[in-house]
């Protein structure tokens, strides 16, 4: 067996483990042994893959596999991965990781949830992976249909509303990737879905100009694409604690993900031509997204719109088409799936004990849990862009690379775009100051506790991986730089 379809198999491995699990602790001995173990294999898969590099392997995508699956349509489940792909699963395994203890104490039918939990992991794993379109677009569906379920079920607030919002939008987004991913097999005159095989023929422009729109927008619906952007918040709100986190931290990454590997890359003369249109929707989205966050007054919804805001930055660096803006484009998504995740883990256990997310409600929060709100510190100085963090770095490689390409329009949406950065401070500065400290308006919250072992363990983990990033960048830059070269070279042509 290939090693990458190790990371489809554990999951499926987790959920035959929980379907025959007695009891809640053998449902979580289930989950933390699988969680470890894709961890492990996101590890090792990065030192393997800096090893073959180091070794001298030029190949586009490395440990590859492909076999025959519908050979009518030549479709082939076909792995490999490149840079991109493995910061991406080392991502993924990070957020599931830390989603178990986040989810530690769920008490609703959780063997379910975590069922539903471990084929969202496969979807998210599976599209990561996978180098032919279909197989791609397959584990997309997969990663997509548990969430109606994970929140319509064990949600809370509107959660029927926005579970129903969330899955009609996206399933919408997917109809228009089908068409996209059909236009582009045929407009080919293809024999293979292989990515790499696709890259290598030249798809008339008269079908890249009409499919290449129907695969942006299919992708950027997920990637909270400006004005298709609204299941997000209410999906964010409703969505228990790991999900959310799974949901911010990866699933929407899919999106930006789908838009560089897919539709500028296979159809780079549409991109060049048509850019300037979701330029600007992005560019509306990065202001938009902040300026919302302002006004919010749920912790979740702050945290929601901010995630607009940050995930249209990666699309607004993926349309700017340099290297410089592409590798930015990939480390914001690593640094906001990370910091995404932190903020959702924190606001979830301050919820599980204040029952409330209402920041009206709160203040002194520093007096009675010290751990939960240095955390929250941390995690809304690394979303402000602080030196140190992840954020700073991405952010940075993207406005720089952003503002390579030397014209008016394009410097002058950079300088918009970099007005977010003012204002996330903003908003972060004044909730921290608001909700933890001051003195405690509320005496019932005098008698709150702090995290436990179980809250400590992920918020740990997410802060020392988004430290990690922001002090030692270069290992990761490093190889998205190269690995974005070859999409970047597809537009030079």
């Amino acid at each position: 067996m290939n090693f990458l379809s190790l990371f489809v198999l554990v999951p499926l491995l987790m959920m035959l483990g929980l379907w025959v699990a007695r009891n809640v602790n053998q449902v979580r001995g289930v989950m933390v042994a699988g969680a470890s173990a894709l961890l492990v294999l996101a590890v090792t898969l990065a030192v393997l893959y800096l090893r073959e590099r180091a070794g001298g392997a030029t190949a586009e995508m490395l440990f590859t596999a492909s076999h025959v699956w519908y050979a009518p349509l030549n479709i082939h489940y076909a792995v490999g991965v490149d840079g991109i792909s493995v910061v991406m699963l080392l991502l993924s395994a990070i957020i599931v990781f830390t989603g178990v203890f986040a989810s530690w104490k769920m008490q609703m039918l959780t063997k379910e949830f975590f069922m539903w939990f471990c084929l969202l992991s496969v979807g998210v794993f599976g599209f990561f992976i996978s180098v032919d379109l279909f197989t791609m677009f397959m584990f997309y569906e997969v990663a997509l249909i548990p969430m109606y379920l994970l929140i319509g079920v064990w949600g809370s607030g509107r959660k029927e509303y926005s579970a129903m919002k969330l899955t009609l939008m996206l399933m919408g987004g997917s109809a228009f990737i089908l068409m996209g991913i059909l236009g582009i097999y045929y407009g080919a005159g293809a024999t293979t879905m292989s990515l790499t095989e696709l890259a290598r023929i030249h798809i008339p422009v008269e079908w890249q100009r009409i499919f290449f729109p129907l695969t942006f927008i299919g992708f950027g619906v997920l990637g909270a694409l400006f004005p298709f952007h609204t299941w997000s918040p209410d999906g964010h709100a409703s969505a228990p604690t790991a999900v959310s986190m799974l949901h911010a931290g990866v699933l929407m990454k899919l999106g930006g993900y789908g838009c560089f590997r897919i539709a500028i890359y296979l159809m780079p003369e549409a991109a060049k031509e048509q850019a300037w249109i979701f330029l600007i929707l992005t560019g509306i989205g990065v202001v938009y997204g902040a300026f919302s966050a302002c006004v919010q007054k749920d912790l979740k919804y702050i945290n929601a719109y901010s995630s607009v805001s940050h995930c249209s930055l990666v699309l607004f660096a993926i349309l700017m088409m340099t290297q410089t803006s592409s590798t930015g484009a990939v480390l914001q998504m690593l640094s906001h799936g990370l910091m995404t995740a932190l903020f959702f883990a924190i606001i979830g256990m301050i919820y599980g004990r204040t029952h409330t997310r209402d920041i009206r409600e709160m203040s002194g929060l520093m007096q009675v849990m010290p751990f939960l709100s240095v955390c929250y510190v941390i995690a809304g100085l690394a979303n402000l862009g602080l030196p140190g963090f992840s954020g700073f770095i991405a952010e940075m490689t993207i406005f720089v690379g952003s503002f390579e390409v030397n014209d008016v329009f394009h410097r002058t949406l950079t300088i918009i775009a970099t007005t977010s950065i003012v204002i996330t401070a903003v908003y972060i500065l004044r909730l921290v100051g608001k909700v933890l400290y001051g003195t405690v308006g509320n005496p019932a919250h005098l008698q709150l506790t702090d995290a436990t072992w179980d809250e400590r363990l992920p918020l740990i983990v997410l802060i020392v991986a988004i430290a990690g990033l922001g002090l030692m960048p270069w290992g990761f830059s490093h190889i998205i730089s190269d690995s974005v070269l070859p999409v970047i070279s597809q537009l030079a042509r």
